[in-house]
């Protein structure tokens, strides 16, 4: 593989623990800021590095969300730089276990999911070495508190990566505001920072994102969100006409609600673009009753017609309505990916880069991007749960066809 030059923050992060460096003192390492600024592969290979120098026959800890998005951020993109370097790498999928050996050096690295508040029973019982979390915020506290008591051998160090999120978040609390008292080395990256970026992706990535959102993932601050959701979405333009021809596929997604609304809406692909083309949305509430899951399911036939969607993407929580669905067997029907702030952040994307489009004949949707808002009175990101249900709808496709997608972005040196 080929190799850019590293910025003077990726050498920081790649040998702060070395003697000379200056911050060989250190017990921990955070690297946080903006996104795509390379902070993940070089906090990555430093932990390598420095491990395969300091220990043999130990025991290490790569954390991350999940074992996917780990093994998709940061594993994969760091094995060939590894072979290359002269790492001999033992890749046990099945036992999420990396026997990595260099020179006469040889350790085990073991991977751990910390996506909620029972994961911290996973990595009881191991004695570390040392620990990388990828994306410390967004794991629990309890779970990194576990993994970090479980570094009782002498010497062993810990590294942090993460993006920021709000400005009250435990981590960037305990951590970051107390550095000096954890005896962590700090490194803030912004996205200019990472060499491996072209002029023209910078702009790109800058386009992206507006207030918080651009202060957050472009200049790499904790800040707090407020106001719309989606605030370019009350430019002029945004919301067009349904496209001339034939459509390549069709989808469909639903927010269910018995008392709150149910939001559907018909989605149809040319080329790389999608299409909200229609909707469908029944508030039970003005209407004055409720309606039973199989009248939903009369609803969603109406919207598709003669269509035969390659998926129906339903609010996960709608059980009943899921087992009518399957029941009729006529469409294939998925539950959706229901991680909100998540989920928001690629909706802004897809719909800032054109991915996905909402038709002007969706009512429903463009008067709920008018309304929908952040809750500035909630200590963290927050949606306000009120007009969310086509956005919910919206959120769910997005999610789907990120998930879906044939070209995955793995994210090499330019992370």
């Amino acid at each position: 593989m080929g190799f850019k030059p590293l910025s003077e923050k990726q050498l920081k992060a790649m040998f702060w623990w070395s003697k000379g460096s200056g911050s060989e003192q250190y017990d921990a390492v955070i690297c946080d800021g903006a996104v795509r600024s390379g902070k993940t592969f070089a906090l990555s290979l430093s932990f390598v590095t420095w491990a395969s120098l300091s220990f043999h026959g130990a025991i290490l800890g790569f954390c991350g969300k999940t074992i996917t998005a780990l093994r998709r951020n940061v594993i994969m993109p760091l094995l060939p730089c590894l072979k290359e370097l002269g790492f001999d790498v033992d890749d046990r999928v099945s036992q999420s276990r990396l026997t990595v050996r260099f020179h006469d050096h040889e350790n085990t690295f073991f991977l751990f999911s910390g996506k909620d508040e029972g994961s911290a029973s996973l990595i009881q019982g191991v004695t570390l070495s040392g620990v990388m979390f990828d994306e410390v915020a967004l794991m629990p506290r309890s779970f990194v508190e576990q993994a970090l008591a479980r570094c009782s051998v002498s010497g062993s160090r810990f590294f942090f990566n993460c993006n920021p999120e709000y400005p009250s978040h435990w981590f960037y609390r305990e951590w970051i505001k107390n550095k000096e008292k954890k005896n962590a080395l700090y490194i803030h990256f912004r996205m200019r920072d990472n060499p491996s970026l072209s002029e023209k992706m910078l702009r790109r990535y800058e386009s992206l994102y507006t207030g918080a959102f651009y202060r957050r993932f472009v200049e790499g601050e904790w800040v707090s969100v407020s106001g719309a959701v989606y605030p370019f979405m009350g430019d002029s333009g945004m919301f067009i006409p349904p496209p001339d021809g034939d459509m390549d596929e069709y989808c469909v997604s639903c927010d269910y609600g018995t008392v709150n609304p149910t939001s559907m809406g018909l989605w149809g692909r040319q080329g790389d673009t999608w299409y909200r083309l229609r909707e469908s949305y029944y508030d039970a509430r003005k209407q004055g009753s409720s309606r039973t899951d199989e009248e939903h399911y009369c609803s969603l036939e109406e919207l598709l017609g003669a269509i035969i969607p390659s998926a129906v993407i339903v609010d996960p929580s709608a059980a009943s309505f899921i087992e009518v669905i399957e029941r009729h067997g006529r469409y294939p029907v998925v539950r959706a990916d229901n991680h909100v702030i998540d989920g928001i952040r690629k909706t802004s994307g897809a719909l800032r880069d054109k991915e996905v489009v909402i038709c002007d004949t969706c009512v429903d949707a463009i008067r709920e991007f008018s309304v929908y808002r952040w809750d500035e009175n909630k200590p963290m990101d927050t949606v306000m749960k009120r007009d969310d249900h086509a956005m919910d709808d919206i959120r769910y496709f997005v999610s789907y066809i990120k998930a879906n997608a044939s070209d995955l972005d793995f994210a090499f040196i330019d992370r």
